[in-house]
């Protein structure tokens, strides 16, 4: 899990998400069959594979549930457990069948039954004795605490941090998955050099030098940290489909991390 803080060096610019707003998708009749549209078409009845999926999106989007918990009060000890706990009875039990008319997106979703799985006064010994020893979501406490640290000590409420930790959460997953596939062309160092570009930032000592450094023209390197946004753009696309059960609902979500990083 350690891609994660290594993924969010810097927010992206303003620019680079309403870039990605911009990419206009395939018609709704060929909206891929997705992890969060399966698991929600899947409500009634919870199949092996929409356990699968959903088990799969929770483990890449704890940070934001962790960081509402603590905001919302609670220590450290206890949070970890309380996340712990609130995913282990999220993935035994049906929830879906409790959420409301909201539960098209991941994210509204996620956030509701977090509060109303606190409001139902899960306190840590509860928590120590419903997890049971068994991880649903693997957390690592160190690294939990890193990426909350930034939200503890602002005036934000617990909304306000779940919000700007599920936008992270999310850009982190895209920038990794962006890597993997830089890495599985043997290109990481590469990618590692002109990744700080795809914001716009042009480096202090411009594009002349690290082309140089990396044996191409400017001219080339502009070609590829063009290639590389379009891909960031594409990956980011694909994320976002991934929480959401209509391509619609894909632009809303641009829009919800753009103002994310307004708060």
């Amino acid at each position: 899990m350690k891609r994660f803080a290594a993924a969010v060096t810097r927010s992206p610019t303003r620019q680079l998400l309403l870039d990605s707003g911009s990419m206009r998708e395939a018609a709704a009749s060929n909206f891929p069959t997705t992890s969060w549209s399966l698991v929600v078409a899947a409500a009634a009845n919870p199949t092996t594979g929409s356990r699968a999926s959903l088990a799969r999106i929770c483990e890449a989007y704890w940070h934001p549930v962790y960081a509402f918990v603590r905001r919302t009060g609670y220590g450290r000890d206890q949070a970890q457990d309380l996340t712990q706990a609130f995913f282990a009875t999220m993935l035994e039990k049906n929830y879906l069948g409790k959420a409301d008319r909201e539960r098209g997106r991941f994210r509204t979703f996620l956030l509701a039954a977090v509060k109303h799985f606190l409001a139902n006064e899960w306190d840590k010994e509860h928590a120590l004795k419903r997890g049971g020893g068994q991880l649903a979501v693997p957390i690592d406490p160190i690294e939990a605490e890193e990426m909350y640290a930034p939200e503890a000590i602002d005036e934000r409420t617990p909304e306000t941090v779940f919000a700007r930790r599920w936008a992270l959460s999310l850009l982190a997953n895209v920038m990794a998955k962006l890597r993997e596939e830089y890495t599985g062309m043997r290109k990481a160092d590469y990618f590692d050099k002109l990744s700080p570009l795809l914001d716009g930032d042009p480096l202090a000592r411009g594009y002349g030098e690290l082309a140089s450094e990396l044996g191409a023209s400017s001219a080339a390197l502009r070609v590829a940290v063009h290639r590389m946004r379009r891909r960031y753009r594409e990956l980011l696309r694909a994320e976002l489909a991934e929480t959401v059960s209509a391509p619609e609902e894909i632009d809303e979500e641009i829009r919800f991390l753009l103002a994310a990083f307004r708060i």
